[in-house]
């Protein structure tokens, strides 16, 4: 179904940047959304552990209370990819603020995901395995961080999205209310960074 496989097609950037810098657990979180079920086995372990910080991010985000109010304010526009649309909008907040939050510059970490998941393909399931060609092509890490990108991210999934087109020219909503998105970002970014510190 449609809406399930975009559930979180994008929103690369902050897994990568929360998976701390043990490579498996990284190539874990980047994949994780494409994994399922319990059974991990076939995993090395510390890709399992990365599998599992995706899924715990993913939950925290969701029930947080202020990317509810988030998905309540843009609801009225964009309907049922409310969950979608602030995943990215989140991703490029992360990506314009980047220097608030990692020291090492957005431009060097975006390369050295580059090259550690390619290195990694080959036990990288699922979508995240099919889309890592066009991300690094397309510098979907990059693009985040610039008005140009999302729009284009958000046309390039109202196109895949049955009806839609109500996520083109989305944008606007961060612009209309920037001050207020950001400062829920930022909250939830930490609390989400502070409860998953366990696994890094």
């Amino acid at each position: 179904m449609c809406l399930v496989y975009l559930v979180r097609p994008m929103n690369f950037l902050a897994h990568l940047y929360l998976s701390g810098n043990d490579p498996h657990i990284i190539v874990g979180n980047f994949m994780g959304d494409g994994v399922k079920g319990r059974d991990l086995q076939r995993f090395p372990v510390q890709v399992q552990r990365g599998i599992r910080l995706h899924r715990t991010i993913d939950h925290m985000t969701d029930s947080h209370p202020l990317t509810r109010s988030g998905r309540t304010r843009l609801h009225g526009s964009v309907g049922k990819y409310a969950g979608v649309v602030i995943d990215l909008f989140y991703d490029h907040l992360l990506a314009v603020h980047w220097d608030e939050h990692h020291e090492e510059p957005l431009d060097r970490f975006k390369e050295r995901m580059y090259v550690l998941l390619n290195g990694h393909r080959g036990i990288i399931e699922g979508r995240a395995g099919r889309m890592l060609p066009h991300m690094i092509d397309g510098d979907w890490l990059g693009a985040y961080a610039t008005w140009n990108g999302l729009s284009g991210a958000l046309r390039g999934l109202a196109h895949r999205a049955s009806r839609g087109e109500v996520m083109i020219g989305a944008e606007e909503l961060l612009r209309t209310h920037y001050d207020v998105f950001l400062q829920e970002f930022r909250q939830v970014l930490a609390d989400v960074q502070a409860a998953t510190t366990s696994f890094r």
